[in-house]
């Protein structure tokens, strides 16, 4: 295939770009809105920004069926608060549970079976069965287009962090095969962290400052 990105439908672009930009981390964002309910989705379009200061991103879509912004978009914009949960293998079938289209009044964690943790310096309420969260305030939103297949990008900063110390080793690092993350692939696939290799970087020709 030779093709300019225009010449294509945006769903067809879409189906290329998750096929091959493999394997994606899954943000699992909970949120509350304006009246205090919960609401917890994924997103595969999720990744870290940068490490000072501690930030995220996630990309919340505008949805196909209705033309509407996600909840989870309304709620970040409303009260500026979010906390990602990362998703394990033991939680995968709860996480994908939590990918339906539900009106807003539905609590996500109760249609998953999910239990609830309080946060410590923001609203929404943390998976409590996830071994790391990181909870966020909202310091940027970028609007990328207001039709179906657009969106937001959404910019956090951490601002709180739960590690249980089972996926911890050497106070600071997070040990791969405890943690047992999973990765979205294109379609209805996923995948395992499990088959893992290491590499060593190169040592830096810089001086130092």
């Amino acid at each position: 295939m030779e093709t300019s990105a225009r010449d294509l439908p945006w769903q067809s672009v879409y189906k290329i770009m998750i096929g091959s930009i493999v394997p994606r981390p899954i943000g699992w964002v909970s949120t509350v809105d304006e009246q205090g309910r919960a609401n917890l989705a994924p997103f595969s379009f999720f990744n870290a920004v940068c490490g000072n200061p501690p930030t995220v991103l996630f990309c919340p879509d505008i949805r196909s069926t209705d033309r509407a912004s996600k909840d989870t978009l309304r709620n970040a914009r409303s009260n500026g608060e979010f906390v990602l949960n990362i998703v394990t293998l033991a939680l995968a079938e709860n996480m994908n549970q939590t990918s339906a289209e539900l009106p807003a009044e539905i609590d996500e964690f109760v249609f998953a079976g999910l239990e609830k943790s309080a946060s410590v310096a923001v609203k929404p309420p943390r998976v409590a069965n996830s071994p790391v969260h990181f909870e966020c305030i909202v310091k940027q939103i970028i609007e990328i287009g207001d039709q179906p297949g657009a969106g937001s990008i959404v910019i956090g900063e951490i601002i709180h962090l739960h590690v249980d110390p089972s996926v911890l080793f050497d106070n600071d690092k997070i040990d791969p095969f405890k943690l047992k993350a999973i990765g979205r692939l294109g379609g209805a696939t996923y995948c395992r962290t499990s088959d893992l290799f290491q590499m060593q970087r190169p040592p830096s020709q810089i001086p130092k400052a």
